[in-house]
């Protein structure tokens, strides 16, 4: 009787199909709809706000600017808010901003692509201006918003429909990383094709039309979600838990919603009162004005006081770097005597590269434990940085100190007559490369004396991918497993405040040296700045570990997890 009533055996399509219908598979669909049309949003509102301003990098610029300022300072507000409201109401409001601006901002790059010339007339051109204005205004709301979705289901939902097993942790923030490589090569040529054989009007009526479809596949995913995992009604130090609790089903609630929760049930009694204490109807309007600043400074240090500090820190220096397959990077190449054609098969290698470390991580991280995996994670790292090192001197570099970085930043700046050096700049030619402003792209091939330096740097640079993106997924984990629950959403915010600080020096590192001769400076700084970030890890890891850490597999790994969730546990 035992054995025919027993449930465990299942056939082969009923666990297909309830992978399919789990709240994991869900996540990872409402996962890849949001990344698909934010790349295709991110690379696009590039490409329009340059075509809009006459092939100009300035609008691309202060976009970048805005975003990255506004990031920076609302960060750990945006996590504040999250951790302060029910998380459904969180993932659906976010969601509904989100796509509800870029909705708005495509409609309105349509009107200005269609009618640029008639706005153009209107009012000395104030009101073109304005509407480029909204453009910018809008998309960083929507990248906002998009922050906040991040936070709440990359670093919040995943722990909890993952529970208490860190393997399946480890596995779920693995293959969400493996959508965000997959989505980040594929979305941009999907949409760059549909601009360049159609027209940049076509391009915002599609991604403003894939969002509005999306918006509302996304809405019924999260939904679903939440309704699978009872677990999510719960949130520490929330007053609207118990009504949250009556959406579901109270047989699921009773079974599954104890056990993500019991690391914080203590904590829940202490945010309760803290709730009341602050009620806004006994403070004036100074007071309310202030909150936000309170919040900002609150948020930094909570950051600073959590014992994965240094862990979040390391994770941020690495953001401070030239070595990776942005326009910077592109564009040295580019210089180099690179075309597009290998730049692109470069970028692809990268992405694979990506997708190697991700699946890497999660093979370490159960033979050696997830504080030893950022550890072995961060000297392939570094090994691999030492290529891009030697590439500063190796053969065919354009390097040379005797060539001022501040001269063309001065000259600009002055407003020296130098004009023909400028055209001959936009032209191809640099000083060091003995180039004329008449050659065309395809001669300045062979003046190069060797491919030896450029090809070592981005040996270096996809190599180390593996590395990086299975360190980031350390920090993640480290991040998600050892902050408490009710603080998940500022310490990521201000984690993700921390990251855009530091892109955001990289970026002015870039304007004080543009020129290709300083580009081997800017490469032996980004590595200073990454080796920075590994020592902050060690010094993380031996504190935690102490001579442990240089122990590969450790016996006590699975005893440790059982018995408790402190630090330890990701021995």
């Amino acid at each position: 009787m035992e054995d025919s009533t027993a449930p465990k055996k299942r056939t082969c399509c009923e666990s297909v199909g309830d992978f399919f219908t789990s709240a994991k598979f869900l996540i990872y669909m409402g996962h890849a709809l949001s990344t698909w049309g934010d790349r295709m949003w991110n690379f696009a509102v590039a490409v329009f706000l340059v075509e809009l301003y006459g092939n100009s990098l300035l609008l691309t610029a202060v976009y970048g600017l805005v975003v990255a300022g506004s990031v920076l300072l609302l960060g750990a507000i945006i996590g504040d808010w999250v951790d302060r409201n029910p998380r459904l109401k969180v993932a659906q409001t976010s969601l509904v901003i989100q796509n509800s601006c870029v909705i708005l901002c495509g409609i309105l790059l349509m009107v200005v692509f269609q009618f640029k010339d008639q706005l153009a007339e209107f009012y000395n051109g104030w009101i073109l201006t304005t509407c480029y204005i909204l453009v910018i205004t809008i998309a960083n709301i929507a990248n906002l918003a998009s922050t906040a979705m991040s936070i709440t289901i990359q670093r919040d939902w995943v722990v909890v429909v993952a529970g208490q097993d860190s393997s399946k942790l480890a596995d779920m923030n693995a293959t969400v990383r493996i959508i965000d490589q997959l989505t980040n090569i594929l979305a941009p040529m999907l949409v760059g094709q549909i601009m360049a054989f159609g027209s940049h009007f076509i391009g915002c009526g599609f991604i403003s039309g894939w969002n509005l479809c999306s918006m509302g596949l996304e809405y019924a995913l999260l939904w679903k979600v939440y309704q699978k995992t009872p677990a999510l009604a719960v949130k520490a130090g929330q007053k609207d838990q118990q009504q949250e609790l009556k959406q579901l089903s109270s047989e699921q609630g009773s079974e599954n919603s104890q056990s993500p929760e019991e690391s914080s049930l203590p904590l829940m009694n202490d945010a309760l009162p803290v709730v009341k204490a602050s009620s806004p109807k006994k403070h004036g309007c100074c007071h309310q004005i202030m909150e936000p600043i309170r919040t900002f400074r609150a948020g930094w240090v909570a950051y600073y006081n959590q014992n994965i500090f240094f862990a979040g820190m390391s994770l941020a220096f690495l953001y401070m770097t030239v070595l990776g397959f942005d326009c910077i990077t592109t564009g040295y190449a580019y210089t180099q005597g690179l075309n597009g054609s290998v730049l692109s098969l470069l970028m692809g290698a990268s992405a694979i590269s990506g997708i190697c470390g991700t699946v890497a991580f999660t093979w370490i991280r159960k033979k050696c434990g997830l504080i030893r995996t950022g550890f072995i994670s961060g000297i392939a790292q570094l090994s691999c940085l030492m290529l891009c090192v030697a590439s500063v001197f190796a053969p065919g570099t354009p390097l040379d100190l005797s060539v001022s970085p501040f001269k063309d930043l001065y000259r600009h700046l002055m407003g020296e007559k130098v004009l023909p050096e400028v055209d001959h700049a936009l032209m191809g030619g640099f000083d060091g490369l003995n180039v004329t402003a008449t050659e065309a792209p395809a001669e300045e091939l062979p003046l190069l004396k060797s491919y030896m330096s450029v090809s070592l740097l981005f040996a270096g640079v996809i190599a180390a991918r593996v590395g990086l993106w299975s360190f980031d997924l350390t920090v993640t984990q480290l991040i998600q497993e050892n902050v408490i629950e009710s603080e998940r959403g500022v310490i990521n915010g201000v984690q993700n405040s921390m990251n855009y600080l530091l892109d955001l020096l990289h970026f002015i590192m870039v304007i004080l040296a543009p020129n290709p001769e300083a580009f081997g400076v800017l490469v032996l700084i980004s590595v200073s700045f990454v080796a920075t970030g590994h020592v902050m890890y060690f010094w993380f890891a031996f504190k935690n570990l102490g001579s442990r850490l240089f122990l590969c597999c450790s016996p006590e790994q699975k005893v440790e997890t059982v018995d408790s969730l402190s630090l330890p546990t990701t021995v």
